[in-house]
């Protein structure tokens, strides 16, 4: 398969999930999205449970794109901490869809095994990423010592995914979540 076919595959799987949620995923209705045919899907992928993989991943990548623009404006590693987990939290069109496809796909590992590594692979890996963050800006003293900086990390990228629930399911507002986020990484790190 070509990578544009791909590409054009899996953005319809992110949209199709985020708008109708993993049990929503229908192949008949992927192809319509996609506007190719269900046997193109399944020849690609397989079945629906490696396309479920494939689009996780494809979220993850996605994640990364619009993400590492943290590490390209941020001015020292606590900086870079809270503007990657601040751009969690955007309200475009990408990063909404992105946020609502991983937590049905995260709350779908509950009942599907075949998502749990995956999904827990780029939990640590994300974790792993902030984690080191933390730890550069322990060593450069702009955030506290002592604090182990895998459990700073679980507990961040944690309030990140549950605000990001809350704010799209409109429990929350979006300028609410993102403040919880910079006064988590304040009350975590300290004042720098």
């Amino acid at each position: 398969m070509s990578s544009d076919r791909q590409r054009q595959i899996l953005e319809a799987a992110v949209r199709v999930i985020a708008h109708s949620g993993v049990r929503g995923l229908r192949v008949e209705k992927l192809s319509a999205e996609a506007g190719v045919s269900t046997a193109l899907i399944y020849y690609h992928f397989g079945d629906r449970a490696g396309l479920m993989r494939k689009t996780l991943e494809f979220i993850n990548e996605r994640a990364d794109r619009y993400t590492n623009e943290a590490l390209q404006i941020g001015k020292d590693p606590r900086e870079q901490l809270e503007l990657l987990l601040l751009l969690e939290l955007q309200d475009t069109p990408e990063v909404r869809e992105n946020s609502a496809a991983w937590g049905e796909l995260r709350a779908s590992a509950v009942f599907n095994p075949d998502l749990r590594e995956p999904l827990s692979a780029s939990t640590r890996a994300w974790t792993g990423d902030l984690a080191a963050m933390i730890r550069r800006a322990q060593e450069e003293g702009l955030a506290a010592a002592g604090a182990d900086p895998v459990e700073v990390a679980e507990r961040l990228t944690s309030l990140v995914e549950g605000v990001s629930e809350r704010w799209l399911s409109g429990s929350m507002t979006l300028e609410r979540a993102r403040h919880l986020v910079r006064g988590a990484v304040v009350a975590e790190l300290g004042r720098g």
